[in-house]
């Protein structure tokens, strides 16, 4: 049942946003007493701290399956924000905005986890992007990533549309691309960007 009620609740917070949803829409969704919630949540942080955890590792388990098909590196950037586009296409809020808003010591807890796992896949990206002839070898790879990084997560806390933070990622995306792209990296972005927008 603590499985299930995550689950749900993992669901309501991406799809609402963490403050709109309360225990008694998590308790109707599921048919259940708010009590049931309680006897596995001692309140609505620790559950959002459990929901996190779980949308953190869901993430990055399907981050790791579109690595492993090995598309070149530019695609597999594009094949990610694609992931994230259709994991949050139903979203109004921005639920990062929203998790730094009201629950910010819960959003500092989460982005200390994501700061090591992110920039060991952007490092991994440049890094392939480099043996691939997409990306110029004369780049300081730490700083790309800190650029990309920073660029990523400014955008995610500070714009409270989940549409407005998907578009402007996308843009990201591109400048990050063509900063670093080869005259071979220019043609792949160009195909990639073609591809996206017909999504």
């Amino acid at each position: 049942m603590k499985e299930k009620i995550i689950k749900k609740a993992s669901e309501l917070f991406l799809k609402l946003g963490f403050k709109s949803i309360t225990m008694d829409d998590i308790a109707c969704e599921m048919c259940i007493s708010k009590k049931t919630i309680y006897k596995y949540f001692r309140n609505k942080e620790i559950l959002i701290e459990e929901s996190t955890a779980v949308i953190h590792k869901e993430v990055h388990e399907i981050i790791d399956s579109i690595i492993a098909k090995n598309h070149n590196a530019i695609e597999e950037n594009f094949e990610i924000r694609k992931m994230f586009k259709d994991m949050f296409k139903s979203s109004d809020a921005s639920p990062i905005y929203q998790l730094k808003k009201y629950y910010p010591e819960i959003y500092h807890n989460v982005m200390s986890r994501e700061i090591d796992q992110c920039s060991q896949c952007f490092r991994d990206n440049i890094e392939k992007g480099i043996r691939e002839k997409l990306y110029r070898e004369d780049l300081d790879i730490e700083i790309y990533v800190k650029f990309y990084y920073t660029l990523i997560f400014h955008i995610n806390e500070n714009t409270s549309s989940e549409r407005e933070a998907q578009k402007i990622e996308l843009e990201a995306l591109e400048y990050h691309t063509r900063a670093m792209a080869t005259p071979a990296g220019i043609l792949e972005l160009e195909k990639q960007l073609k591809k996206f927008t017909t999504y």
